[in-house]
């Protein structure tokens, strides 16, 4: 069983640009949330502190067998990447209007919970209004014909 938790609403809302891969630290009753799906990123994004990168507001259900210490669902989670891919990222963040959105949460083959994000630049609404055109073109196209 694969477990893929998608931010949908990520190619609306930004430009997406280079794609990147990073583990995320977190408990051992956060991880069996997370393999029964129980997680959710579309509100969360990833921030750079003192050379560092977190995932921030990424929510996590409690685990219903955790135990008597509850955790907070939206607590900031560390992010493990390299140390060029954080020089890469830090790099990319000083231009003013980039962002990183998480795009797909997904339990890799080796067990472990993994974050793929982007680095991403805000859409404006003739973009959006754009988007949603070209959505509704090729649905019709499509119905014309079957």
């Amino acid at each position: 069983m694969s477990v893929e938790i998608k931010n949908k609403k990520a190619s609306f809302t930004y430009f997406l640009e280079d794609e990147f891969t990073a583990g995320i630290q977190l408990n051992g009753s956060e991880i069996k949330s997370i393999r029964n799906g129980k997680a959710s990123i579309a509100e969360a994004y990833c921030k750079m502190e003192k050379g560092e990168m977190w995932v921030i507001n990424m929510h996590v259900e409690n685990y219903p067998n955790a135990g008597y210490v509850p955790q907070n669902p939206r607590r900031q989670r560390k992010l493990l990447l390299t140390k060029n891919e954080i020089k890469k990222l830090d790099k990319k963040l000083k231009n003013v209007g980039i962002t990183l959105v998480p795009t797909l949460l997904f339990i890799a083959q080796s067990g472990y919970a993994k974050l793929k994000f982007r680095v991403a630049k805000g859409k404006k609404m003739h973009d959006k209004r754009a988007a949603i055109k070209d959505r509704d073109v090729a649905r019709d196209l499509d119905r014309s014909l079957s």
